[in-house]
């Protein structure tokens, strides 16, 4: 059982409580995440592959690293843990992008956005990670435009809000 600890927010992002995630997962609570898209020079974007074991859309592309925000933790520092975590580099460079509010569509999450530029390599993290590669932005907004299935909902919803933002 996972007893991982996340902060409960209300419809605000103020934090009103600690709960366990399986928890918060199971009865809808709204939390935190982050997530980051990771560009490298030439403006492809790397999208991690989720790992089978994970409980939640397992073996479905997503952004390139993503996390809850851990209780006690702000975003900002919730950002730089999972990239390393995930991707195995310290990234001084997060760019902020845009915060999404919580919805069922995404599992109740208040999604902090993030951006960096880096070539890699990475050192991906064999339990939450099966592959990763670079895709074309093109490519990309094709897939998500043919509402392709082997793509996370989070990271649709994230791509729409990033073309949209124009960012």
């Amino acid at each position: 059982m996972n007893t991982e600890l996340l902060s409960v927010v209300d419809e605000n992002d103020c934090i009103i409580g600690t709960c366990a995630r399986h928890i918060i997962h199971a009865t809808g609570l709204r939390h935190r995440a982050v997530h980051i898209l990771v560009f490298n020079e030439l403006g492809q974007l790397f999208l991690q592959k989720r790992s089978m074991k994970k409980d939640l859309n397992g073996g479905l592309w997503d952004t390139s690293a993503a996390g809850h925000v851990d209780a006690g933790e702000d975003y900002g520092i919730s950002a730089v843990r999972e990239i390393e975590e995930e991707l195995g580099i310290s990234e001084s460079g997060l760019e902020s992008l845009f915060k999404l509010p919580a919805t069922a569509a995404i599992g109740m999450e208040f999604i902090q956005v993030y951006r960096c530029i880096h070539n890699g390599p990475f050192v991906l993290a064999a339990d939450e990670i099966d592959e990763g590669d670079w895709f074309s932005v093109t490519e990309i907004s094709e897939r998500i435009e043919a509402n392709d299935q082997r793509l996370t909902e989070t990271f649709k919803t994230i791509w729409r809000q990033f073309e949209a933002s124009a960012i």
